[in-house]
């Protein structure tokens, strides 16, 4: 009775030894932000720690995406997963035998993780879910977007009532006209380009294109001011400071936002953003307070030049 008590818990423990323990993370989530994913698989009990006496197999819904052989240092992989690799191929021999997949290959399933050991093998289990996450979350990227088209709208409207108000000159008009344009043409694409989900060189570029073009906003504020001034004042000149300041601070946070994601420094960007639009909303209602001000006056200077003109014309009688 006692051998035979024996030669049982003998066998059982026996076939417990056979057994790799193997352990991870059940699930994974992938997101944007992510140019790799690591599907984590370690082993708690090797023995030989000997790379050519293990076998690794990793295996998507059953079919097998890679595996490696340490005795004769061969590597299989399936095209389909062309970037598979071990996190580090050095740290086998501990037990580590996690896989770093591209986010584009690393597709969303289950996983498994099969390590043998000369007779002794496990295997472990996980599954890769979406999760969410893009470099810039939604609210954020909304105003963005949105200031962005604000600072094109109160840029149109100063001109419009510019051109309602003043005489232009045709070719000066032209090229304040095709140089708003333009810079809506651009932030338009750059918008398209930033408000994919992801982190991407298209939503960079995107984010680029909406922000580093808007320098064209300070010298057209500037021709603009100068069409409906003789020269330029102390309160406009401050306004054209201010926008410019908007602009750098905004750079600033652009510069600072494409290395990390999510970004550390959105809020530098959108205050930079911000300040842009405020003051363009303060150039537009300085120029409307002074124009309704000299409502059916002649600008500053015309003023002096039209009586000069009209004595010529007496003169010459």
């Amino acid at each position: 009775m006692w051998l035979l008590a024996a030669s049982v818990l003998l066998g059982a423990l026996g076939a417990g030894s056979a057994q790799l323990i193997l352990s991870g993370t059940s699930v994974i989530e992938k997101n944007g932000c992510n140019e790799t994913v690591v599907l984590p698989c370690y082993v708690t009990n090797l023995r030989q720690k000997n790379i050519e006496a293990m076998f690794v197999i990793w295996k998507k819904e059953g079919t097998t995406i890679f595996s490696y052989r340490g005795a004769t240092k061969n590597f299989n992989i399936d095209p389909s997963f062309s970037s598979a690799k071990f996190l580090h191929l050095e740290n086998l021999t501990n037990g580590d035998a996690s896989l770093v997949l591209n986010s584009k290959q690393a597709i969303v399933g289950n996983y498994s993780c099969e390590v043998t050991e000369s007779n002794r093998e496990g295997e472990f289990r996980l599954e890769l879910r979406n999760g969410s996450g893009s470099w810039f979350i939604l609210g954020e990227r909304a105003v963005i977007i949105s200031l962005v088209i604000l600072l094109v709208i109160l840029c149109a409207a100063q001109l419009i009532f510019i051109g309602l108000k003043y005489e232009i000159e045709s070719q000066k008009k032209v090229c304040v006209i095709i140089a708003l344009v333009i810079f809506a043409i651009v932030a338009g694409v750059g918008a398209a380009l930033f408000i994919q989900d992801g982190y991407t060189v298209q939503n960079q570029a995107g984010l680029g294109l909406m922000v580093i073009p808007a320098v064209i906003l300070v010298p057209l504020q500037y021709v603009m001011f100068g069409i409906v001034f003789d020269s330029q004042l102390q309160a406009t000149l401050a306004l054209i400071g201010l926008k410019l300041l908007g602009f750098i601070i905004a750079v600033v946070g652009f510069a600072l936002c494409v290395p990390a994601c999510p970004p550390l420094h959105g809020s530098v960007l959108i205050a930079g953003l911000a300040i842009m639009a405020i003051a363009s909303l303060l150039s537009l209602a300085y120029v409307f307070i002074m124009g309704s001000r000299m409502k059916d006056h002649p600008r500053p200077g015309k003023a002096v030049e039209e009586p000069l003109n009209d004595a010529k014309g007496v003169m010459l009688e």
